[in-house]
């Protein structure tokens, strides 16, 4: 199975896209090895999107091939897409996703397949879609802003966003990788993040605004796993400390570091 947390985020430019996974893949009879399940389309080395999914390995990869040449046409007439052109590629996909999974559904079989797609376009306005086992998509990008699919989404994934909360102004790299870290040690089908993450967003380059997408540095990666120690510890001693001294001499210690941050 997997996890995948795919997020609207904001850039200096603009709104950006962060697509962030574990890289583990179990077969049926339990053996674990580490797959790609993060894909960037591109045309020409020029950015459309980020997609992922989770489900039956076949189906992601026919639903990957299919997305991407439905998006690299509308490309090839009209690069780089807007909000509308994306939106207008993914009614294309989500009718050929209907298609095949109703010619699957004849045979008496179910499909298991669950797919985002995100992009940006260069008035900075983010495009975030979640396909379901129907093959029908919803968008996702203006409310509530985030998809989570996969089975860790049932195992802590969608409870630990709630609880730490989904803000476009966080850190949404050090967030997911937070997640996915607490998820994997008590979901054995999804693994620790291992650095499958993927930021498209705009930048300038010689005072033009283009699009930018690529993986997360080995750098940011060590940084976060880092983190992710130190923020699990704090948080432990955070609850014990409550206990101590309750949550208003808490409460009032954190709005102390935030007005002497302000001031």
């Amino acid at each position: 199975m997997t996890l995948v947390i795919a997020s609207k985020w904001m850039s200096n430019e603009g709104e950006a896209i962060l697509i962030t996974c574990d890289s583990r893949a179990t077969t049926p009879i339990g053996i674990m090895y580490e797959i790609k399940k993060a894909y960037p389309i591109m045309i020409e080395e020029e950015p459309i999107a980020i997609a992922s999914g989770a489900g039956d390995p076949s189906l992601i990869k026919w639903g990957f091939e299919e997305a991407e040449e439905i998006l690299k046409n509308y490309a090839r007439r009209n690069y780089p897409l807007n909000f509308e052109d994306f939106r207008n590629a993914i009614r294309d996909i989500e009718y050929s996703f209907m298609k095949r999974f109703s010619e699957i559904r004849a045979y008496g079989l179910k499909p298991s397949f669950q797919m985002v797609i995100g992009s940006v376009d260069l008035n900075g306005k983010a495009s975030l879609y979640l396909f379901d086992d129907n093959g029908l998509a919803e968008p996702v990008h203006d409310n509530p802003g985030y998809a989570i699919i996969g089975s860790g989404f049932i195992t802590g994934a969608l409870l630990l966003l709630r609880l730490l909360g989904y803000n476009m102004d966080l850190d949404l790299g050090m967030l997911s990788t937070f997640i996915i870290d607490l998820v994997s040690e008590v979901d054995t089908s999804v693994g620790p993040f291992v650095g499958e993450s993927y930021l498209m967003r705009i930048e300038i380059k010689n005072g033009k605004k283009t699009l930018a997408l690529g993986p997360l540095k080995l750098e940011a990666l060590r940084e976060y796993k880092n983190k992710v120690v130190k923020r699990k510890e704090i948080i432990k001693e955070i609850w014990k400390i409550c206990d101590e001294i309750g949550e208003e001499e808490i409460e009032k210690m954190i709005n102390d570091l935030k007005k002497a941050k302000n001031d």
